[in-house]
């Protein structure tokens, strides 16, 4: 662009060039036509005359563009092409460093020169008209500055294909990576340009290291809590023991504070699992998890309850497998304890999020409880009547993936879970 407009700079300053040339080029012709018109004044019987013979036939022509007047001793000759037009007047002797108007908008170039000729002062005014070379230049500007536009149209277009197609290599990269945020991929392909493999090496090896870490820190974590288990499930037995059975106040109290210890440890575990974010390439592919998942329901439930679920055709969630499955796992457990016979879980996309329903024939909730559960700083499974066994969990997962759960009345006839979850952007 920036050649463009100099070039266009460039085209202007030669015009002006030109224009300087060919003025002083038609100076010197007004100045050769002055002494030319001076050569033709010729002495007869009346005095000094003006021989039209010596002098130039396009002077005689109404507004041919060329002018002249000759003044000396109070006479005063013009020429027929000035009709009855009369020339601007000129300060001062030589050529006017401006255009000056004349008839029919034409723009004069004038030379006024000062001569003596048989011992008479003579004053010679030539003018000629300007406009054609004006107009020559306008239809040039025009030209120029249309074959510049259309020269920096073209520019534009071949920078833009030329940058496209330089950036080509780094749009396949950010969809790999789009990818990786979608569970499609687990690492970027190597065959990028020179340029770009360093980026996409290190970006491989930041993977494999995150990988690594979350892999570590959840064997950590169950490591931790196996061996927090262990002395609890000793001092609960411990409480079966007869000297504690002879004080049921003090067994009581020592019950109940184990089992919110291992309630609370559990929970927290799992919130801690739950913190980090599924790997890029993590995934839940619908359509090879949910009929293990199912059958699994099938073989616990499945003996007085129908069991349905739909998902669309090759959907695949990009979030943990473990988690999603625990997840679903919950819902499903619930809504199966509490339905009459049938249980329905359905798994969608509309492009901005992911859809999870899961719903059952059973007594549902009341709407007044409904509300109560989503108060903040609830839990679902103190308030949902049945419903709550595992929500929590549930709820901890949702929150982690940035979702939302609500309690819904079911098509059904009982209660539907509906928990939505942003797309990963």
């Amino acid at each position: 662009m920036l050649l463009v407009v100099v070039g266009l700079f460039l085209a202007q300053a030669g015009l002006w060039i030109v224009d300087r040339g060919l003025r002083q080029h038609m100076q010197h012709n007004l100045q050769t036509q002055a002494e030319s018109l001076l050569a033709a004044l010729v002495k007869g019987p009346q005095g000094i005359e003006l021989n039209s013979r010596h002098h130039d036939a396009v002077f005689l022509k109404a507004f041919s563009g060329h002018y002249f007047i000759v003044e000396f001793n109070q006479q005063r000759w013009r020429s027929r092409s000035l009709w009855d037009f009369e020339l601007p007047k000129v300060e001062r002797l030589g050529f006017s460093e401006q255009l000056r108007p004349g008839p029919e908008e034409q723009q004069l170039l004038i030379y006024q020169g000062q001569y003596r000729r048989y011992k008479t002062d003579i004053k010679v005014t030539v003018a000629h008209d300007y406009s054609p070379v004006l107009q020559s230049f306008r239809q040039a500007q025009i030209i120029g500055g249309g074959l510049g536009l259309l020269a920096l149209l073209l520019t534009l277009l071949l920078q833009w294909r030329l940058v496209r197609r330089a950036l080509r290599p780094l749009e396949q990269t950010r969809v790999q990576i789009e990818q990786l945020q979608l569970g499609q991929r687990s690492f970027l392909e190597q065959d990028t340009p020179i340029e770009l493999q360093p980026l996409v090496q290190q970006v491989n090896r930041l993977l494999v290291h995150t990988e690594d870490t979350l892999k570590r820190s959840r064997k950590g974590l169950g490591n931790l809590g196996h061996a927090l288990k262990t002395p609890l499930a000793v001092l609960m037995s411990v409480l079966r023991r007869e000297e504690l059975q002879r004080q049921p106040e003090l067994s009581a109290v020592l019950k109940e504070q184990l089992e919110y210890i291992d309630q609370r440890i559990s929970r927290e575990l799992t919130r801690a699992r739950l913190s980090g974010e599924a790997l890029p390439g993590a995934y839940f592919n619908c359509a090879e998890e949910l009929p293990g998942l199912f059958q699994l329901m099938n073989r616990v439930h499945g003996d007085v309850l129908t069991l349905h679920w739909h998902a669309t055709a090759e959907l695949r969630l990009p979030y943990e497998r473990d988690d999603i499955l625990e997840m679903l796992g919950n819902l499903l457990d619930n809504a199966c304890k509490w339905a009459d016979s049938r249980v329905e879980l359905s798994i969608e996309s509309d492009g901005e999020s992911y859809c999870v329903r899961v719903d059952d024939d059973g007594p549902g909730i009341e709407e007044s409880q409904r509300e109560q559960v989503q108060q903040r700083g609830s839990r679902l499974d103190e308030h949902s009547a049945g419903h709550g066994l595992g929500l929590g969990i549930v709820r901890d997962i949702v929150e982690t993936l940035h979702g939302t759960l609500q309690l819904l009345n079911s098509p059904l006839g009982g209660l539907r879970v509906e928990i939505r979850l942003q797309l990963r952007t």
